[in-house]
């Protein structure tokens, strides 16, 4: 975080010093003022400058971006990124030419990257915000095989009146299952276990 402390005879001119240093302006900073000053007789006599604390603010979501840059480019795998803000969710779309290699198997290590950058983007934000990370429509076609594959399981369950346990999934796939499933009366579904382990249950209805 760029930071300065700037003085000034007024905490006026203390902040606009402040501002010419760091080559912003007032909207992108942090404001604290240290001391307000006095001017003094005549101006001069007992007089005492302004002081202000000036701080750069952080862009959350452009910090997370870097973060992801870095990272796949520390893996060999440079990318672009396209960023969309809709409300507290921020979709980045990633897209290079060794793309497949961050999806990973099942999405594995797209999630697992999806799980950091939400780590780095509240580090600064100072709201909680949503991170989806998406390469090549993998989030869609994904979608589509999770609502497959509860149809599937639930009919499992409902066969052989036995519950259906499905492998671990981040906590937005789990609401996938969840939504797919809500209006079949035949079977209940809920979470069970501690992430990273968490999973869905789909049980028969008695």
């Amino acid at each position: 975080m760029k930071q300065i402390t700037a003085t000034g005879q007024t905490v006026k001119e203390a902040v606009e010093s402040a501002l010419a240093q760091l080559q912003t302006t007032e909207d992108r900073t942090n404001i604290s003022i240290i001391d307000e000053g006095k001017r003094g007789i005549f101006g001069i006599f007992g007089s005492r400058p302004a002081v202000v604390e000036v701080s750069v603010k952080i862009d959350p979501i452009e910090e997370a971006k870097k973060f992801l840059m870095d990272v796949c480019e520390k893996m060999g795998t440079p990318i672009t990124i396209d960023v969309v803000k809709n409300g507290k969710q921020v979709k980045f779309t990633l897209a290079g030419e060794k793309i497949a290699l961050l999806i990973g198997k099942r999405g594995q290590t797209l999630n697992s990257l999806q799980y950091l950058n939400q780590l780095v983007i509240n580090r600064f934000s100072e709201h909680y915000l949503n991170v989806i990370l998406d390469a090549e429509g993998y989030r869609e076609r994904r979608n589509e095989t999770l609502i497959h594959l509860a149809e599937r399981l639930a009919q499992k369950a409902v066969r052989t009146g036995k519950v259906v346990a499905l492998e671990p999934m981040p906590s937005y796939e789990r609401k996938i299952i969840h939504t797919a499933l809500v209006g079949n009366k035949r079977i209940k579904t809920y979470s069970s276990g501690e992430d990273p382990h968490r999973h869905i249950v789909i049980a028969p209805n008695q």
